[in-house]
């Protein structure tokens, strides 16, 4: 695994293919208060890039946006419900097409109710993985290299965790709910944001 970083937007030239597995991180759960501090994406080849921001002014990052709305890409995400609004408030884009394998993973893996990315990873693919830096500083000037191995580790096993589920959604007969819901979460997100995100619009 290498693991490239690079400050305020992806590096010129680089291809990341039809498929991006894209994550981030931030300094907390509320997108308004808490800012977007890195982007992590893979290609599936088993390498991370990261894109690091180092304040709110930094959020230019045209080819990284470009990306993100690119609709030849498909944005691959775990919870893509969170990264999307974080997208949406600082870099001012609305991603999308999207796959989301925790959405996806609520679909099929009825037979349980822990649908995080551990999990996930640990069940379909035997990987373990270390979520020991998941609550640490992502604004701070320099990152130690256990934080950045951690942030790659969120994007290097969704490709293989996308081809797993794609299986059992096909097996179960719910890929047209997958991907109805796919098409919703830019709605979703702006929902969240517009401060609707404990209330269920659908309810009586």
């Amino acid at each position: 695994m290498t693991v490239h970083l690079h400050r305020g937007d992806l590096p010129e030239g680089l291809d990341l293919g039809p498929l991006v597995a894209i994550d981030s991180e931030t300094l907390g759960l509320k997108p308004q208060r808490d800012r977007l501090c890195l982007v992590q994406l893979s290609s599936g080849d088993g390498n991370a890039h990261l894109v690091k921001f180092d304040d709110r002014d930094s959020y230019d990052a045209p080819r990284l946006k470009a990306l993100l709305t690119d609709p030849k890409v498909t944005k691959l995400f775990h919870y893509a419900r969170f990264d999307v609004a974080v997208m949406r408030v600082y870099l001012g884009v609305v991603t999308q097409p999207i796959y989301c394998t925790k959405i996806t993973s609520k679909l099929v893996r009825t037979y349980t109710d822990k649908h995080g990315l551990k999990d996930l990873v640990k069940e379909l693919l035997n990987v373990d993985l270390s979520k020991q830096q998941q609550s640490s500083d992502w604004a701070a000037a320099t990152l130690s290299k256990e934080q950045m191995d951690y942030a790659a580790s969120d994007v290097l096993h969704l490709h293989r965790l996308k081809a797993q589920l794609d299986m059992m959604l096909a097996r179960e007969g719910r890929t047209h709910l997958a991907e109805a819901a796919f098409r919703f979460l830019p709605v979703r997100a702006e929902l969240d944001l517009a401060g609707w995100s404990e209330d269920d619009i659908f309810a009586h």
